[in-house]
This record gives C-alpha cells, structure tokens and sequence, in this order.
C-alpha cells in the first residue's frame, strides 16, 4: 500500500515538472537549478546585496553594510553582487569608499567561481564599479579587468544584452559601471545616475532605484515599493534594480548606514510576506538575512 502511494506522488512529482517546468524543491543555495533555461533573468526576483564586500568599518555605521560574507551571501541565495574595486598596483582591492575591505578582487571571484563549481545551475550578475582613488598603476583600470577575466575566461559572460538562464548558468554576467574601449563588453551600466531613480537603455533596457542620500525614509520606502509593483505588473523585458540600500547623512555629513537598514529591511520582509508571488526583480540590500532572501526567492515559484 505504502508503495503504491510513494510511486503516485513521484508520478504527481513528475508530472507537475512536466506541465510547468519548474520543481517546487529548490533550496537557497541552488533554487535557479529549478527555473526553465528560457527563462530571461530579468523575469525574475533576486536576492541581491549592495557593496557585497563590505564587512569592516573603523567607525560604527559608517562603511559595513554587510554581515555575511560573499560566500555566505550566495549560500543564502544572492544572485546579485555589487562589487566596489579601487585599482591599485596593478590589482583590485575591495573597497567602501576610502574604506577597504580586508579583500581584493581575486578573494571575490575565488568565492563566487568556487559556489558556481560546486552549484552549475546558478549565475551570478556582478555588477563591477571603479572605487575611492587609483594609485601605483602601470596600465589601465580597463587593463587590469581584463587580467582577471584572462584567468577564468570560461567563467564569464561578457554579453550586452539581459541574458537567460540557459546562457548564463554557471557563469558570472558582467554589469559594468566602467568605461571599456572594446564594445560589446558586459551589459553596458555605465550611464549610472547618482542618488535617484532612472532608465538605461542599449542593448539591455533597465530601470534602477538608488536613492541612497536617505533623508527621507518615507520617500525612500515609497520609491521601493513603486519600483516592485512596476516590475511586477510593466515591462518583463527591462531588468528591474531596486536598491533597499542607503544612508542618513546625520550629524556633520557622517554617514549613517544602520539607521537606514533598521528602517527599511523590516518593510522589505514584510512586503515579501504578503507578495509572495510574482516577479519583483532584483533588491539589493544591505545586511541582507537568510529568512529575507528565502521569501524573495519564493515569489518565483
């Protein structure tokens, strides 16, 4: 009896993939293992964290936004990274503004390249911006990225436009907020706008929300949220990035990042409590957690 009814629920199991294309068994570490290759990763909601990198500051609040690390990021589920590289001596360190890290460039793509051997089905968008002041360079910023490129190059894909799952498994999709001579190179990010709300279009249309200048945590949560429900309802095309990230500039222009956080990543988790279904692109948060991440992932199925 029992029997029987194990081989009717694989039977279920089986046919619920065959109809859909999609497993409802997923864990966060590889849940893109059970979205169709055809699907474009601007259909999607991703996890996404801003200056990954970030997990030391000299002063309390002012250049942490992180608590887990980048490995920690993508076992949690993070498929977005922004990565902060100042170039010097003819290398990359991760820095947060004048900041670093404790970590270079080559600590980062150990990370994400080892999480990618090990979860093939898995990509990782990796947004890439020049950071604070180059110093003790013999050739260019431009140069020095495509050093690192040299080493993996089977690990990257270097496309300009959104690209699928299907072409994208097991690779790292560039977002480049650097100027290149060569074109095409990675998704071209670098008409960047600082501290709002703006549209890039090329070969890739995306809308992005980074007002980060927070003082008015009203407006900032207002701008969130109008940016899920336009990717949820306009545009499956565009690539949709959501910036829950910020800071208050506080006393004497010293950056308050926590406050922020304090404010916004409670609204963000109950937002994705009750919209639990749909696709809400990419939110790039600071000192994301894993119960937030789960219920981001969870609106794709």
């Amino acid at each position: 009896m029992f029997k029987r009814i194990s081989l009717a629920l694989a039977f279920v199991t089986l046919f619920s993939w065959t109809l859909t294309g999609v497993s409802s068994a997923y864990s966060n570490s590889n849940w893109m293992g059970s979205i169709p290759a055809n699907t474009p990763l601007s259909s999607l909601s991703i996890p996404g964290t801003h200056d990954s990198g970030a997990l030391y500051e000299p002063i309390n609040g002012t250049a942490k936004t992180q608590d887990l690390t980048i490995a920690q990021q993508l076992n949690v589920g993070v498929r977005f990274l922004d990565v902060r590289t100042r170039h010097y001596g003819d290398a990359f360190t991760i820095h947060h503004g004048a900041i670093y890290q404790n970590q270079n460039f080559d600590d980062v793509l150990n990370a994400v390249i080892g999480f990618l051997n090990n979860n093939p089905s898995e990509t990782i968008i990796m947004s890439v911006k020049e950071e604070h002041t180059p110093a003790n360079n013999t050739r260019t910023y431009e140069e020095t990225f495509k050093s690192y490129v040299a080493k993996n190059p089977d690990k990257w894909l270097l496309t300009d436009h959104v690209p699928t799952l299907g072409e994208s498994r097991g690779k790292i999709v560039l977002l480049r907020r650097f100027d290149m001579s060569q074109s095409p190179y990675g998704i071209n990010a670098t008409a960047w706008q600082e501290n709002t709300t703006f549209n890039i279009q090329n070969a890739a249309s995306m809308k992005i929300q980074d007002y980060f200048k927070v003082s008015d945590k009203n407006k900032k949560w207002s701008d969130i949220q109008n940016m899920y429900n336009e990717a949820k309802a306009q545009n499956s095309s565009w690539l949709y990035i959501n910036y829950t990230s910020g800071y208050d500039p506080g006393w004497f222009g010293i950056p308050n990042i926590r406050s922020i956080k304090d404010d916004i990543n409670p609204k963000v988790n109950t937002f994705f409590t009750t919209n639990t279904k749909g696709r809400f692109g990419i939110s790039v948060m600071d000192f994301i957690d894993e119960s937030t991440s789960a219920k981001i992932i969870a609106t794709n199925f």
